[in-house]
């Protein structure tokens, strides 16, 4: 009897190590993310530790002076706080309207797949200010909603929508939901199908079968969904500044006042190096939830 050695490791064919023409592919990514992402993060941080000088200037002496004005505010790490609320809010919206809108494109015949992306991505065909600005007239008191409200006898004076910390996520939801449909999507469309049929072939009903088997198969897709939309939900301060007008300030907005209008950079680049290491905290986190599941 012929006795087959399998090589241990799997063999070599399927671990070499990348080549020359592998890395010359990767250069062009490589060189946007180092000139691009690595150099600015770079300088906000060396910025961070540096004092405002007069007439705004940067003087760079290390100093840990705004890392201590930032943690000694209750205001910023309160402000801090509310980011993360409006940012955990939204992304909890997301995946509950998000998640039956990308499970059923992602189980839908093929043919019909593109229809369903398309109609997804058609906010993509406009700037989100614009949408924004949409929302904004929408909601204001003198808008849409208001006067169908009042002209139907239902209201007896106009609600105040906007500049309320409801208009906020109701803009961060609309304009980040997308970001969460389609990595459900991807990971409903490569479901198997027959997992789903043994698991009612096991006596599983359809609420079982839904959390024990569709959930954990399309976990993947809601936790990069979740990520697209907690990180930069935090940060944005164009959709809370136009629909929440600043009477609920976002550390976006804190970030860019700083930046802009007061002209403390290096205070700025310390609120900014928090917040940066704020997201790589909760992908790090992310990642760890994926390992352990």
């Amino acid at each position: 009897m012929a006795t087959t050695v399998i090589p241990q490791g799997g063999g070599s064919d399927h671990q070499r190590k990348p080549g020359f023409g592998a890395w010359l592919c990767l250069a062009p990514m490589l060189g946007w993310l180092i000139l691009f992402v690595v150099v600015p993060a770079v300088l906000l941080v060396i910025m961070s530790f540096a004092e405002r000088g007069t007439l705004g200037r940067v003087v760079y002496n290390f100093s840990f002076d705004n890392y201590v004005r930032l943690f000694g505010s209750w205001p910023i790490l309160k402000i801090f706080l509310i980011s993360i609320w409006y940012a955990f809010l939204t992304t909890v919206i997301c995946v509950v309207v998000g998640y039956p809108v990308g499970y059923f494109i992602g189980r839908l015949p093929e043919r019909w797949r593109n229809l369903g992306l398309t109609l997804v991505m058609i906010p993509f065909w406009t700037s989100f200010l614009i949408r924004t600005y949409a929302w904004v007239s929408l909601l204001s008191k003198e808008g849409l909603i208001n006067g169908t409200l009042m002209s139907a006898q239902l209201i007896p004076a106009p609600i105040a929508m906007m500049y309320t910390p409801f208009a906020v996520v109701l803009g961060l939801v609309y304009n980040f939901l997308p970001f969460m449909i389609l990595p459900i999507y991807t990971s409903a469309e490569r479901l198997d199908g027959a997992m789903i049929e043994a698991a009612y072939d096991l006596g599983a009903g359809p609420v079982r079968a839904f959390s024990q088997v569709i959930i954990p198969l399309t976990q993947p897709g809601i936790a990069a969904g979740a990520l697209l939309v907690f990180v930069p939900a935090i940060g944005m301060f164009a959709i809370t500044t136009l629909m929440g007008g600043g009477t609920n300030p976002t550390i976006g907005e804190v970030i860019y006042n700083q930046f802009v209008k007061v002209g403390d950079k290096p205070y700025g680049a310390a609120i900014g190096t928090v917040l940066m290491a704020l997201f790589l905290l909760t992908m790090w986190l992310m990642r760890l939830t994926r390992k352990e599941t």
